[in-house]
């Protein structure tokens, strides 16, 4: 059977697909900033563009979004600047006191059943006092001996931080010329379907883009709220760093909810401050996965709210750190291909049965 031309192309993009997905598996963490800067390049290009349109020329307006953009996300860790310094003096003092008052706590409820249960706190406490010490350099030796891949997972994320703002710079001074040469290489006769593919797409990731931003606002405000109303004094913070960083999904809430327990644990030196964080992330993390994003981001790029939970555990199984950042705005690209693929199949000899 000899394939249209429109046939040709849906398996010319499919094989793409395929190569990118294979490049993503090999080569997930060498290509970790290259395909950072080229997301983050997609986001932040309409405001250069704008900028250039008004005069500003093109090297400046690059360096005057990407300033702003690095601004951002320090202004964004050091949010977690005061929940550090204010209880990590503490931590070490408070910790085998809240240890001291569980195990007075939960070992009379738990002999009510005859299950005998006792926290060896004289070893919790020296484990503290040999970890959590006065002597930084040997605290971060203890860290870094932990990690599974040492000094080279160190110097992996120094290196990544390093070159992230430079590839950066270079996609956002060439986007015009970068999206000219993947224009280039498809053949003229293709350039109407390969336009309108590419403008259904941008669409789709715009309509992601703004629903992030949306739920990453709601959920600061209600993070803050939330923690405000039950007295903890790093509420904003914590709460405002908490709904940023849920544009990583799961790895956000995680250091959200950390941070929270920290706080309250430190602040309030009881179980009060375990029924807090229980409380207010429990709802949040509810109304975010089951609600907040599969309406505001799976239902405007199109996507079943399983289909988004789905997409979010494959990509992370299969590409780790990177599949999950890439995992719904990929998700937005393979409907929008999906259903051209399934048109040109419902248009085909091969399902209307013709020879």
């Amino acid at each position: 059977m000899k394939l249209t031309p429109a046939q040709t192309q849906g398996l010319a993009w499919l094989g793409i697909a395929v190569v990118a997905v294979l490049l993503l598996w090999l080569l997930g963490p060498v290509l970790t900033p290259f395909v950072v800067a080229l997301v983050l390049g997609y986001a932040l290009h309409p405001v250069v563009e704008r900028l250039a349109a008004r005069g500003v020329p093109r090297w400046l307006a690059v360096g005057i979004v990407e300033l702003l953009a690095l601004v951002t996300v320090l202004a964004v860790a050091l949010l977690i600047l005061p929940i550090l310094l204010k209880n990590l003096p503490a931590l070490r003092d408070q910790i085998p006191v809240m240890l001291t008052r569980l195990d007075a706590w939960i070992r009379p409820l738990l002999g009510q059943f005859g299950i005998e249960v006792a926290l060896d706190v004289a070893s919790l406490r020296e484990f503290l006092l040999t970890h959590l010490g006065d002597n930084t350099e040997g605290w971060f030796k203890t860290v870094l001996s932990s990690l599974q891949v040492g000094g080279s997972f160190v110097l992996g994320l120094v290196g990544t931080a390093v070159l992230l703002p430079v590839v950066l710079f270079y996609v956002l001074t060439d986007w015009t010329r970068i999206i000219g040469r993947f224009h280039a290489l498809v053949p003229p006769r293709f350039h109407e379907a390969y336009d309108g593919f590419m403008a259904e797409c941008d669409h789709m990731l715009g309509q992601y883009l703004r629903g992030q931003l949306l739920v990453m606002a709601i959920l600061a405000v209600y993070y803050s709220v939330g923690l405000a109303l039950f007295g903890l004094d790093l509420a904003v913070p914590v709460g405002v760093f908490t709904g940023l960083a849920i544009f990583i999904p799961y790895v956000g809430f995680g250091l959200g909810c950390v941070l929270a327990l920290l706080a309250g644990l430190l602040e309030f030196g009881s179980v009060y401050g375990l029924v807090m964080v229980a409380v207010v992330y429990g709802i949040g993390q509810v109304v975010e996965s089951f609600f907040l994003t599969p309406r505001l981001v799976g239902e405007r790029i199109g996507l079943h709210p399983i289909t988004v939970i789905f997409a979010l555990l494959a990509f992370g199984q299969l590409f780790g750190f990177i599949g999950v950042l890439v995992a719904l705005p990929a998700s937005a690209v393979g409907v929008v291909a999906f259903g051209r693929l399934k048109a040109l199949y419902l248009g085909s000899p091969l399902y209307q049965g013709q020879g």
